[in-house]
């Protein structure tokens, strides 16, 4: 009876693994989306978009703000070398020396008695 029962379970075992070794078909699920979510695909994508395009735009602006701040400071510096320059001169001009040389050179004398000192 034992010999019988081990035989029986060994078949099974066999005609489970025949079974298991059939090849299985595989089943087409095919896709169905809602109404819902193709909204809300669609509107995360037109959110993705409209977020990257504003990225962009605003990158693009700071370029181009920053391009103008260089340029600006850029023209600053040259101004202020300018601006040192001309006092420079200025201070070469305006010497004592110079301006009595100056007057000389004119024909202009210089008469002690017509000067007034003025003081700031």
């Amino acid at each position: 009876m034992a010999a019988v029962r081990i035989q029986q379970k060994v078949q099974k075992v066999q005609q489970e693994q025949h079974v298991q070794r059939a090849p299985r078909k595989k089943q087409k699920r095919s896709v169905r989306w809602t109404v819902g979510e193709k909204l809300v695909f669609v509107s995360f994508l037109a959110f993705a978009l409209y977020s990257s395009v504003t990225i962009i735009s605003n990158q693009f602006t700071i370029y181009h703000v920053n391009k103008e701040v260089q340029q600006l400071q850029a023209n600053i510096q040259g101004q202020e070398k300018q601006n040192r320059d001309l006092y420079v001169q200025v201070q070469e001009l305006s010497t004592y020396e110079r301006i009595l040389a100056k007057a000389k050179e004119l024909g202009l004398t210089l008469n002690e008695n017509n000067v007034k000192v003025v003081q700031d």
